[in-house]
């Protein structure tokens, strides 16, 4: 029996000092990759930099504004993928190196020579723009410093650079490129800006953290006075925190914090080793609703309920801090950047007395929803579930029905400031005539902002008459009936043109539900390839599959509910 109790003593142990780590000592190779642009080794954005429902995943590299500078390998390999997309990565080149990384260049215009003839021989083959294609190891071999891109501006890019990335070729996992030892010095440690308290007895969307401003002295931040009074027995923080680096006036991301209470490890993060498929987790570490609300960016110290990602790192308590009445904990937080500087947060953390403030506010229907669970929400006209991974933290779900003048009822879903990680359908009922129940939109809206999904109906069993729409957030639902197909223009050119002095041809498409489900062109019979870079307007530009004399030019656009927009151009080359 004794040896059984020492046993267990030991396991207990051995589990509290497992969750008690910190983060393991991370070895990339040094050097190994060389700068990827040919402009001076300079940064736009870092890796782990907080954007909307994302992480940025890799580096922005400057290029002086410029666009069409050469692109290099950054190592010896083999081109593995390629990508070419309206929005996100808009022109991108996959490499995998033999070091077991593969390296990503994005935003760009013209690919070298070889590659973009097998691309625009597969974009004929397919009859598609945008596209994705995997490329045997042995057909497009590269070494260090070959030229293989101009840099550009295409995709979900805001302004000319290059995106890099490195990541782990046997998960696609992406890595901060900023551990593999590239030229950009970095002797500045991160700001800390502010620091919010979070009452953990409660649902983080459903108060208002306290803030403090820090001030810096002797190297420390710290809140006015050094003390902070709560009148709860569960804490958690988060900060605002950028990183610069030197001789750069950039807010760059920050790559590690870490929270010590009593000098013992309670929680922190680390931005490193981060798939696609979780990119979105950011809208856990972030205070969701104080940023959609139009405060600033707050990053939680410890693991909101719904988080499963290894971004984090806690004790056994989640890196929530436990407090009696009297009692006095030495709160630091440690944050630092990816190469090694730091910056310190000193306070006493207090608790008073403990006041409950856990009342619910608001009208409507109110329904709890906790993640980790399927939750369900059904009434007579309207219903939805969400997954057991869509949720982050609890919160009280609220429902409304808005009449409108338009005919269709509007239903009020909550709001957008509470975060849904999954898709989810949503399911209206609407008594639509027959004619017009193939040409039904739902329009989610909240603000400013307007979605539009085809709404499919359901047309047999127990949901006859019900239409079902996918969505990812919360806010206000409304089906539509869209019979209004897209409006088609084209710009300096049309039927009859002569365009000997042309170099291109564009179209513009509007659409009033704004989503172009499919744009065709055909010129002669055969199909001809149109840009749609950032999902603006639709370009030709002229080349060998256009000869000279005599054309006729086909357009065909089609928006999701399937309604068509055909024009006929002839034209003389």
């Amino acid at each position: 029996m004794i040896k059984r109790v020492a046993l267990l003593i030991f396991f207990l142990n051995g589990v509290t000092h497992i969750f008690s780590q910190s983060f393991r000592p991370l070895n990339y190779p040094q050097q190994y990759f060389q700068w990827p642009v040919g402009a001076v080794p300079a940064l736009v954005a870092n890796f782990g930099e907080l954007r909307p429902n994302h992480y940025h995943m890799g580096l922005d590299c400057r290029t002086n504004q410029k666009e069409n500078l050469p692109v290099y390998a950054a190592a010896e390999g083999y081109i593995a993928r390629l990508k070419i997309e309206p929005f996100g990565f808009g022109r991108c080149i996959y490499i995998n190196h033999p070091n077991g990384y593969t390296t990503l260049y994005a935003h760009l215009n013209a690919f070298y020579p070889a590659l973009e003839k097998h691309v625009t021989e597969q974009q004929y083959k397919q009859q598609k723009w945008n596209i994705s294609l995997d490329i045997p190891a042995g057909l497009l071999p590269v070494t260090k410093g070959q030229f293989i891109a101009a840099s550009g501006n295409t995709g979900g890019s805001q302004g000319p650079h290059l995106h890099f990335e490195i990541r782990n070729t046997a998960n696609d996992n992406v890595l901060n490129p900023l551990l593999f030892g590239f030229p950009i010095a970095d002797n500045i440690p991160p700001d800390i800006i502010r620091l919010a308290v979070y009452d953990r007895c409660r649902s983080t969307y459903e108060q208002t953290p306290k803030i403090f401003s820090l001030h810096k002295t002797n190297g420390v931040y710290s809140p006015a006075g050094g003390k902070i009074i709560v009148n709860t027995d569960k804490v958690s923080f988060a900060i605002t925190s950028y990183d610069r680096y030197t001789s750069s006036t950039n807010q760059n991301g920050i790559f590690q914090a870490m929270v010590y209470d009593d000098d013992k490890f309670a929680s922190g993060f680390r931005l490193n080793d981060i798939s696609y498929l979780e990119t979105r987790y950011l809208n856990a570490h972030i205070d969701y609703k104080t940023k959609s609300n139009g405060g600033p960016y707050l990053q939680h110290l410890s693991r909101l309920p719904g988080y499963p990602l290894p971004v984090y790192n806690t004790d056994v308590n989640n890196g929530v801090i436990k407090l009696e009445p009297g009692e006095t904990h030495a709160i630091k937080i440690n944050v630092s950047d990816a190469n090694g500087n730091l910056s310190t947060v000193k306070f006493n953390l207090v608790l008073d007395k403990i006041i409950d403030n856990n009342s619910n506010t608001g009208t409507g229907i109110q329904q709890e929803f906790h993640p980790g669970y399927i939750n369900i929400f059904e009434r007579e006209n309207i219903n939805f579930y969400l997954p057991e991974n869509a949720l982050y933290d609890s919160f009280s779900f609220r429902y409304n029905q808005i009449s409108n003048n338009s005919g269709m009822p509007v239903y009020q879903l909550h709001n957008p400031s509470v975060p849904v990680h999954t898709y989810f359908d949503v399911k209206i009922k609407a008594n639509i005539p027959f004619a017009y129940q193939d040409k039904v939109v739902m329009k989610r809206f909240f603000g400013s902002k307007d979605d539009y999904v085809k709404a499919e109906p359901i047309k047999m069993g127990k949901e006859a008459g019900w239409y079902k729409a996918t969505f990812r957030e919360f806010g206000n639902f409304q089906l539509m009936i869209d019979s209004i197909p897209p409006v088609v223009s084209p710009v300096g050119f049309g039927n009859g043109t002569n365009a000997a002095r042309l170099s291109r041809i564009i179209f513009t498409v509007k659409d009033n539900t704004e989503v172009i489900k499919k744009f065709t062109a055909m010129l002669d019979g055969k199909w001809l390839r149109f840009s749609n870079d950032k999902g603006r307007n639709f370009i030709y530009n002229f080349d060998e599959y256009c000869s000279k004399g005599p054309h006729e030019l086909l357009i065909s656009v089609e928006d999701q509910a399937g309604n068509v927009t055909e024009k006929k151009y002839s034209f003389t080359r």
